[in-house]
C-alpha cells in the first residue's frame, strides 16, 4: 500500500482535488509546486517549491515517496502551450525515473480517445483553443508506451471535465480504455472532484499498470 504520494501541479485544478482526496484517504503528501507558499501545509501535506524542468532537482523532491500523480499543466492559454506541455511532460517522466520511484500516474488529454477508430484530437469539431495542449497530451501518450522502467498508468479524464462540472463527488464512475465513456444522454462527463476519486483508486488498485484508461459517469 502506497502511503506518501508526491502530487505535481498540486494547486492546479485536478491537483488541488487530488491532495484533498489523497489527505481524506490517509496518505502523507508532498505537493510540488512552482510555489509552496499557495499550498496549505498541514500535518499530512507538505509543500515544495519545484520548477519541473529542472530533471535534477524533482527527481530529488520526489525521493522516498511510494508513488507519484502528475497532474502538471503548461496552461491553457499559455501561446507556447505545446512544446511546454511535451517538454514539461517529459522531464517529470525522466525525474521520476531519476528519483527511483517507480509508480507514476499521469493525466493526460481526452483528445487522445477514439470515436470510430479516428482520436478525437483529429476531428473537425475540437476546439482551437485546446488543440495544441490536446495534441501535446496525444504525442505524450505515445512516448511514455515506451517507457517499460516506470509502472506507469496514463489517466484521460471525459471530454466534459471542467469547472462546470465541478462541486460533486459521487465516488463512482465507469471506466473504459480507448473510448470515451458515455452516459444515456449521449455525454462523456466526470466532476473534477471524481476525477480525483478515480485516479486514487487507481493508486490503491493498480488496475492500469502500463496502460491508458478513461473514466465517466
Amino acid at each position: 500500500m502506497n502511503k506518501k504520494v508526491a502530487v505535481i501541479g498540486a494547486t492546479g485544478f485536478v491537483g488541488t482535488q487530488v491532495v484533498k482526496e489523497l489527505a481524506n484517504r490517509g496518505f502523507e503528501v508532498e505537493a510540488i509546486v512552482r510555489d509552496a507558499s499557495k499550498v496549505n501545509e498541514t500535518e499530512t501535506v507538505k509543500a515544495k517549491s519545484v520548477d519541473v524542468n529542472n530533471v535534477d532537482d524533482l527527481a530529488e523532491a520526489l525521493k522516498g515517496n511510494d508513488a507519484v500523480i502528475n497532474t502538471f499543466n503548461a496552461g491553457w492559454t499559455n501561446p507556447n502551450l505545446y512544446n511546454d506541455f511535451l517538454n514539461g511532460s517529459i522531464n517529470i517522466e525522466k525525474a521520476v525515473e531519476k528519483s527511483g520511484v517507480k509508480r507514476f500516474i499521469t493525466v493526460g488529454g481526452a483528445g487522445s480517445l477514439f470515436i470510430d477508430g479516428n482520436q478525437l484530437v483529429d476531428g473537425p469539431d475540437f476546439p482551437a483553443d485546446i488543440k495544441p495542449g490536446a495534441t501535446a497530451a496525444r504525442d505524450y501518450l505515445n512516448k511514455i508506451k515506451e517507457n517499460t522502467t516506470l509502472d506507469w498508468t496514463f489517466f484521460s479524464p471525459a471530454i466534459e471535465m471542467h469547472p462546470g462540472t465541478a462541486g460533486i463527488r459521487t465516488g463512482k464512475y465507469r471506466t473504459a480504455l480507448e473510448n470515451p465513456v458515455f452516459n444515456e444522454e449521449g455525454r462523456s462527463v466526470l466532476s473534477v472532484e471524481d476525477v480525483a476519486v478515480v485516479l486514487v483508486d487507481e493508486l490503491e488498485q493498480n488496475n492500469h499498470i502500463r496502460e491508458r484508461f478513461t473514466a465517466a459517469y
